[in-house]
This record gives structure tokens, sequence and C-alpha cells, in this order.
């Protein structure tokens, strides 16, 4: 979603507003409001305590910073979905861009977020996989698809 994100800044730059812009920032919207929190949500409960089992000092002060960017994730979205909302609500008469502010917001929501996923995928996954059975797998698996469910009625 966040390379979506990304070709959308530029599709509007180069095309200006159109349905396919305004389709394309529905899509991150949807996904930021309700996957992303979820996934999250998914780490918090299941992979960091594991990790954090390790008592492993490096790992533990990343799994801590990776709590921190989740809020200062969720405060960023807030700028971010309001550029987006922008776009949706356009039209090609009315569509002037986005303000220096909302750049600015989507910017660093697009740095947090991709260091904060290269440091996941590089050492926190590994981590938590080296430590979770089988088992944990699958009830964190049953818990995942239990949440989702509750969510969407």
């Amino acid at each position: 979603m966040l390379d979506l994100l990304s070709k959308l800044r530029k599709h509007l730059a180069q095309n200006g507003w159109d349905a396919q812009a305004a389709s394309a920032a529905e899509d991150v919207m949807r996904y930021f409001d309700l996957a992303a929190p979820q996934h999250h949500l998914d780490e918090e409960i299941h992979v960091f305590p594991a990790v954090l089992a390790l008592n492993n000092g490096r790992l533990d002060l990343l799994v801590y910073r990776l709590k921190q960017e989740h809020l200062e994730m969720e405060k960023l979205w807030v700028g971010v979905r309001s550029a987006l909302d922008s776009v949706v609500h356009a039209d090609a008469q009315s569509w002037t861009g986005f303000s220096d502010a909302m750049n600015v917001d989507m910017e660093l929501f697009f740095a947090v977020y991709k260091d904060h996923i290269n440091d996941e995928e590089i050492y926190v996954y590994p981590a938590a996989a080296k430590v979770l059975n089988p088992e944990q797998l699958e009830g964190m698996s049953h818990d995942m698809v239990r949440r989702r469910s509750h969510s969407s009625t």
C-alpha cells in the first residue's frame, strides 16, 4: 500500500485528479484504516512478546522502539488520511494538489513505515520464528482470524 500511495502521488502530480486517483486513495485509506491496525495488534499480542522472551537487550530495545512507532504511525496517519480524503472528495475542477503540510505528513509516514518494516523483516520476524512453535503459530492464526471476523461485522 505504500507503493500504491507513492504511485498515487506521482499520478496526481503528472495527470491531475481523475476517478482512478480517487479509487486508489480509497484503497489506501481502507488498508490503513482496517488492515494496518490489525497487523500492528497481531505484532503487539503475538510477535513482540515472543521476541522479548528471548531477553536479548538489542532486540528488546528494537521491539520497544517498534511499539512506539506504531503510535507514531497512527498519529501520522491522521494527516495522510486527510490528504487522501481530499482526493476522494475532489473532482478535476476542484483538485489543486496536496498542501505542503500534507506532503510533509506523507513523507514522514513513508520514512517511518519503511524503516519499521525493514527492521521487522530483518530482525524481529526471524527472531520470533526461532522461538514460536507450531502450536503457538496455529493459535496466533486462529486469534487473527477470530479478531478480523469480529471487526468486520
